[in-house]
């Protein structure tokens, strides 16, 4: 039975392309620190510059602007410590589905350093409520930080909405593409951010792989101090195979965004299919712009983590986003920001494919689903 994994918002699996690529790097070489003067150092680097430039060029930046480090968490960390610190102003606006990464950046600063952290309102269907950002963005704001799309729902954001709104009033922005790049169109020149960020492993490339974009490369501030590397912004010998597989993994994606057509259509009739026959079915995100790749449902009374184990009996592997157990569940922060009730929120499960997928696949997630919820019904989960 062919294994079916259907967690690519969590980690996508490394695409073909860059195993082939990472192959025939690996066999034919050049290794050397990019750093280095001598011809093979020289070798590497303009790899790696190549790199730079590919990316650059696919999400709408100069090559300036763009600096490689370890993934998004990194380049989040990067931009709350070049844009607050030494900052008179104290006031950081955050949205309640952000990444625990940019959550926890936050309450950092504010524990630490004094500042104020405003969370900004999330409607029912998954969007954060620009009109409460336009009521509390002020002359005190430092950082504004929306992400593009939500890592659980799918769910996409007015961040165009939000990087206007941020330029009008002179406040930096920072938007998480971690989820968006590589499964949308994307140009980070005509949308206003100010920083964005990229992991590699969401996008089919290595893990320990990304980038962060900086409007004004300027402002940043290095949060590992180095050798001068990647222009003084990032410390450490780049990792140079990760900057270049990330090119390639990015170049995969951007080149076949038009197959997402395909998953969306196939995803659109799988979650009619399970409304049709479990009209209690709750579809998170059902009436807001979505990712084409993204699931994220619930049945009432059974609990996430119990249809997984079902899923995952059947060679499918999906994940829940509950931080839960067994003897106690919990929603998590996305879904409470949302006001979905614990009921729902302890028995979600998130189906997430990608590019390498053939659509057809949600036929056998469909049925395995039927089946776990057929049998599940007939026990008390929670």
């Amino acid at each position: 039975m062919q294994e079916i994994y259907a967690d690519y918002n969590g980690s996508a699996p490394i695409c073909n392309e860059v195993k082939e690529y990472i192959i025939n790097r690996l066999n034919k070489g050049p290794f050397a620190n990019p750093n280095a003067t001598h011809h093979v150092g020289t070798r590497v680097k303009v790899a790696m510059e190549n790199a730079r430039s590919v990316c650059a060029k696919l999400l709408g930046a100069q090559m300036s602007q763009l600096v490689f480090n370890s993934g998004s968490t990194e380049g989040i960390s990067t931009v709350f410590q070049s844009v607050l610190l030494n900052n008179p102003k104290k006031k950081i606006i955050i949205s309640g589905i952000e990444h625990s990464a940019v959550t926890n950046n936050a309450l950092f600063y504010q524990e630490n350093h004094g500042h104020e952290v405003y969370t900004l309102q999330t409607k029912p269907n998954g969007i954060v409520d620009v009109e409460d950002l336009i009521n509390h963005i002020d002359e005190d704001t430092a950082l504004v930080a929306v992400m593009a799309a939500n890592n659980e729902t799918g769910v996409i954001q007015p961040y165009l909405d939000v990087a206007k709104i941020c330029q009008e009033k002179g406040v930096p922005f920072l938007c998480d593409t971690t989820q968006f790049v590589g499964k949308t169109e994307f140009n980070f020149a005509e949308s206003g951010i100010d920083y964005a960020v990229v992991a590699g492993h969401k996008i089919g490339g290595m893990t320990g792989s990304g980038l962060v974009l900086a409007k004004d490369p300027a402002t940043l501030k290095p949060l590992i101090i180095g050798g001068g590397q990647e222009k003084g912004l990032r410390g450490g010998t780049q990792n140079y195979l990760g900057n270049e597989t990330l090119a390639v993994a990015l170049t995969y994606a951007m080149n076949n965004l038009p197959k997402y057509e395909a998953i969306n259509t196939k995803r659109q009739q799988f979650e009619e299919n399970i409304k049709a026959k479990f009209p209690q079915i709750v579809i998170i995100g059902e009436d807001a712009p979505r990712l084409s790749s993204t699931s994220y449902l619930s049945m009432p009374g059974i609990h996430g983590q119990a249809v997984q184990m079902e899923l995952e009996s059947e060679g499918i592997y999906v994940t829940t986003s509950s931080a839960c157990s067994d003897n106690n569940p919990q929603t998590s922060k996305v879904l409470k920001a949302m006001g979905v009730t614990d009921d729902i929120g302890r028995g979600v499960v998130r189906i997430s494919l990608g590019l390498c997928n053939d659509p057809a696949l949600y036929d056998r997630i469909e049925s395995a689903l039927i089946n776990a919820y057929e049998k599940l019904s007939k026990i008390k989960s929670y």
